[in-house]
């Protein structure tokens, strides 16, 4: 970033005064810029022991399949960018059971938050970002075609809570910097 969003002026590297990383700074109103991970919400919603998976019309991973997330938006809890997010991709309702599977993928400074859902009525469709929509058992989930570590991690977690009637938060860290996995 080389220019301040608050006012416009030039930006620069600096240690602010109680931190220890340099920022981003602006050298006219001391705005400090902070680079933050990005919470992506979804949702893994079920019907009549289905599984939904939308496959994907927008890189990145065009083509493949994935559960219906996205990026938070300002203002909304991520219930509500979950359940946003299902009815962008997937043309859904849900309704929200719990916070399921939460994963850290620092390599990408991302943060991804998926909650366990029924879908309502059991109607879907696809959004603009998606090819098509299908609810899978367990036997027809494309596991070659997934689009994202996390999705693969949270379809297993869920069919082996499955056999339990048992569903444990998840949270995970997925790939490093060093390994370039996840």
């Amino acid at each position: 970033m080389s220019f301040c969003t608050a006012c416009g002026h030039k930006t620069i590297d600096q240690i602010p005064l109680g931190d220890h990383k340099v920022r981003q700074v602006c050298s006219n109103c001391g705005t400090i810029h902070y680079i933050n991970p990005k919470v992506i919400c979804g949702a893994l919603a079920l019907w009549d022991n289905k599984v939904l998976l939308c496959r994907r019309a927008i890189e990145p991973r065009y083509g493949l399949w994935t559960l219906p997330a996205g990026y938070m938006e300002l203002f909304e809890t991520m219930e509500q960018g979950a359940a946003r997010e299902t009815r962008e991709e997937a043309e859904a309702d849900v309704d929200i059971e719990q916070l399921y599977c939460m994963y850290n993928i620092p390599r990408i400074g991302q943060i991804y938050v998926l909650f366990k859902t029924q879908l309502v009525d059991g109607k879907f469709g696809a959004g603009e970002e998606t090819i098509e929509s299908r609810l899978f058992s367990e036997d027809e989930i494309p596991w070659d075609e997934l689009a994202f570590p996390s999705v693969e991690r949270t379809l297993r977690h869920y069919f082996e809570d499955r056999k339990n009637n048992q569903f444990p938060m998840h949270l995970e860290t997925l790939g490093s910097r060093l390994d370039q996995t996840g």
